[in-house]
């Protein structure tokens, strides 16, 4: 049995935590208490937290209960995707010509192929042009054909979620996403312009932006400060941008989704190619590559652990769903589908006998009002993964206490600094925790909390988690 560290111990008894073992899965009284001060019944919680080495209960409270996780589901999609696919696994964009290319003129078509990569930034698509050009080509006759057909269409408003359908954690798998769809606007006051300056980055060569803003007075203030954005389904390539910009704001940078997935990766691609100085005398059409093109350029994605950080450290929602498509896709078959994913992973819970009644499975994201897991049945997938092989990819993958992530500001007690590795979920009255607690004592402890109340995202439901975790630590 590990002993305390002198440092751990002393923290220990600061904190006022008991160093022993708690056989007996109750609640402790400090969570409990917290529970009572803030409001929340004991109803609205779950909880399960078991030594990982063990398969004794420490504490338990509703975890049989299926609850909206929120974020937390990320977990059991990007631990199945990695035991499924694998740590080397990669996405892959590919360019085929449709023609022929002689003295770097392609006579026909660039094709373009999306395989769902998650993480296509402006940065790496830039990279994809490079690599373009670098193997020779520099002319494009023809058009550039986008063939998004490896992911299913997806029949969902963007809005749906709750109304923001400009806001990017909203923004919908596609075979082809570009930089998350999303581009930064930059609205700036310059004192010798009449008129408020909009500029955005990147910047598709097939937007266009009607600048309505005025220049207002007074004070800067606001999250927007007075900017507003709109687009329309009719003219999805035109924002307008309206507002009074208060002169004492200077500049405002703001993120917004905008265009659809083919357009914006056109419309960016088209900027990009430009600015590396080749050309394209033709458009954007969108069809499956034909059987006579001929592969030319193939370019990897970051793999799958990379990915899976990027997705658990910020809960980045798009990418989570994509990872959720593509198991189903390597299971099943192309065309990816929401169903095939949900498929594949029911059957690799039921591979890895891991049993979650009450499982309900939307796009595996957890940004959803109808996805339900119980506090049980996401420790059992922790324990699974604290047993595999891959354990240091998804540890590496999740926010550490006081470090990153969506822990940065969180369990910043000195000792528990870098010791706490937790997935966060949080949407309108959810807030949830799960991962790994390494203990003032050594060991290391499976931890699920769920709430679901009215309010709880808006912090009573984390002075619950806090004393939580200072329990738990103190084991």
């Amino acid at each position: 049995m590990l002993k305390p560290r002198p440092s751990l111990v002393a923290l220990v008894a600061a904190l006022g935590l008991s160093t022993a073992y708690a056989r007996d899965p109750q609640l402790p009284p400090t969570v409990a208490r917290a529970m009572s001060q803030v409001g929340i019944p004991a109803s609205s919680v779950s909880i399960y937290v078991r030594e990982a080495s063990t398969d004794e209960g420490v504490v338990e409270l509703n975890a049989d209960t299926p609850r909206s996780p929120a974020s937390i589901m990320k977990v059991l999609t990007t631990f199945a995707a990695l035991d499924m696919l694998g740590p080397a696994y990669t996405w892959k964009t590919r360019a085929y010509l449709g023609g022929r290319l002689a003295n770097g003129i392609l006579h026909g078509d660039l094709y373009i192929v999306g395989g769902g990569d998650p993480y296509m930034t402006s940065e790496r698509w830039w990279s994809f042009v490079q690599g373009l050009r670098e193997n020779g080509l520099a002319k494009i006759t023809g058009d550039i054909v986008l063939d998004t057909t490896a992911f299913a269409p997806i029949e969902e408003d963007r809005g749906s979620f709750d109304a923001q359908p400009f806001r990017s954690y909203n923004v919908l798998p596609d075979a082809l996403l570009v930089n998350f769809q999303t581009a930064r606007f930059t609205v700036v006051a310059n004192p010798q312009r009449q008129q408020p300056q909009v500029l955005v980055t990147p910047l598709p060569s097939n937007l266009v932006i009607r600048n309505q803003l005025r220049v207002g007075g007074g004070r800067c203030e606001g999250y927007d400060r007075g900017v507003s954005f709109s687009e329309s389904i009719e003219e999805p390539n035109i924002v307008t941008v309206t507002g009074n910009f208060p002169a004492a704001c200077g500049s405002f940078m703001i993120s917004r989704a905008i265009m659809t997935a083919p357009e914006y990766a056109y419309g960016t691609f088209r900027t990009l190619w430009t600015q590396s100085g080749g050309a394209i005398d033709g458009a954007l059409r969108l069809e499956t590559v034909k059987p006579d093109a001929s592969l030319f350029y193939e370019f990897d994605s970051l793999p799958l652990p990379e990915i899976i950080r990027l997705v658990n450290k910020y809960s980045n929602n798009v990418m989570a769903r994509h990872v959720l498509l593509t198991v189903g896709a390597e299971k099943f078959g192309v065309p990816a589908t929401v169903a095939k994913g949900r498929s594949a992973i029911r059957s690799w819970l039921v591979e890895r006998s891991v049993e979650i009644p009450g499982l309900t499975l939307e796009n595996g994201s957890g940004l959803s009002r109808a996805e339900r897991i119980t506090a049980r049945g996401l420790a059992a997938v922790l324990d699974v993964a604290w047993h595999s092989p891959f354990m240091p990819e998804l540890a590496a993958s999740l926010p550490l206490s006081a470090t990153d992530g969506t822990l940065r500001n969180r369990f910043n007690a000195p000792q528990m600094q870098g010791r706490i590795r937790l997935k966060t979920g949080r949407i309108d009255n959810v807030s949830a925790l799960a991962g790994f607690v390494n203990a003032a004592s050594g060991k290391t402890y499976l931890l699920v909390i769920m709430v679901n109340h009215p309010g709880a995202e808006n912090g009573s439901a984390e002075a619950i988690q806090a004393e939580l975790i200072r329990w738990v630590f103190g084991q």
